[in-house]
C-alpha cells in the first residue's frame, strides 16, 4: 500500500467499464457500495485456484485498475471455493515453468523464458504490495507455495481457523521465488521464515498467528468473511482523510 494522487473522473471511469469486462480467473466486486472495499475473488474453484498464466497477468490488472477507483477505499482479497490457492499451476500448453524440461527443448532458450517468466510472475504478485488501497488477505482452506506469496504481499492478513500455510517449493527442488523469502522475514522474523522455507511444514491457522503471519483467526468462513468485510469498513472511516 502507497500513497499517490486521486484518480481523475475519466481515468476512474475508464477503470470501471475495464472491470464491467470482467476475468477468466477472478472475480472482481462491490459487495455493499456504501462500504467502500472491493473483493477480488480468485475463482478457478475446480482447480483450488491454481495460479495459471492467466492469473499471474490478471491479478496485476484487476490491482491497477482498482487503484484507479475513488469508490475503492480498500481491497479483501478471498477465493472461492474450499481452498484459498494450491499454488502455480505447472501443468498446461504454454507454461513456461514446464517448457525448460520438455523434451527437445533448447536449454538455453528455455532457461531464459523460464528467467522472464518469474520475473513477470514477480511483479504481478508485487502489484499486490503496490496497490494504494489496503488489501486484505482472507484465507480459507488450504493455502499453499503461491498463495503464500500472496497472502505475504497484501497489508493485513486473516484466516479461518481451518486453514493451513505451506511453502510446498523445498519438496519440488525449487526456491520459493515469488516474494516469500524477501516479505516473510518481515512479517514473521527470519528464523520463523527460515523454518517454512527450508521443512516444507504446513502450519495451522493458530500457529500462523503466533507467528505473526496473520493477525487474526475466525471460527468459520462465514465469520471470516464478516470479520474481513467488518476491518474494511474500519479503514475507510480512518482513511477518509487520505488522498488516493
Amino acid at each position: 500500500m502507497a500513497g499517490g494522487d486521486r484518480a481523475s473522473p475519466d481515468a476512474a471511469a475508464a477503470a470501471e467499464a475495464e472491470l464491467r469486462r470482467g476475468f477468466e480467473t477472478l472475480a472482481v466486486a462491490q459487495p455493499d457500495p456504501a462500504a467502500g472495499f472491493y473483493e477480488v475473488r480468485l475463482n478457478r474453484p475446480a482447480q483450488r485456484n491454481a495460479l495459471s498464466p492467466a492469473a499471474f497477468a490478471e491479478i496485476p490488472r484487476a490491482m491497477s485498475l482498482l487503484d484507479r477507483l475513488p469508490s475503492a477505499r480498500a481491497v479483501v482479497l478471498s477465493a472461492a471455493g474450499p481452498h484459498f490457492c494450491a499454488g502455480i499451476e505447472l501443468g498446461g500448453p504454454g507454461n513456461p515453468l514446464t517448457a525448460a524440461s520438455s523434451k527437445g527443448a533448447d536449454p538455453v532458450a528455455a532457461a531464459e523464458g523460464l528467467r522472464r517468466a518469474i520475473l513477470e510472475m514477480q511483479d504481478a504478485l508485487t502489484a499486490i504490495e503496490r496497490c494504494r488501497k489496503p488489501v486484505i488477505a482472507a484465507v480459507h482452506g488450504a493455502c499453499v507455495g503461491g498463495g503464500v506469496d500472496i497472502v505475504a504481499a497484501c497489508d493485513i492478513r486473516c484466516c479461518s481457523r481451518e486453514a493451513t500455510f505451506v511453502l510446498k517449493e523445498v519438496d519440488m527442488a525449487i526456491v520459493a521465488d515469488l516474494g516469500a523469502l524477501q516479505r516473510l522475514p518481515r512479517i514473521v522474523g527470519y528464523g520463523n521464515a527460515a523454518d517454512l522455507a527450508l521443512t516444507g511444514r504446513k502450519i495451522t491457522a493458530m500457529e500462523a498467528k503466533e507467528m505473526g503471519l496473520v493477525s487474526r483467526v475466525f471460527d468459520s468462513k462465514k465469520e471470516l468473511d464478516a470479520g474481513v468485510a467488518k476491518i474494511a469498513k474500519e479503514l475507510l472511516k480512518a482513511t477518509n482523510a487520505l488522498v488516493f
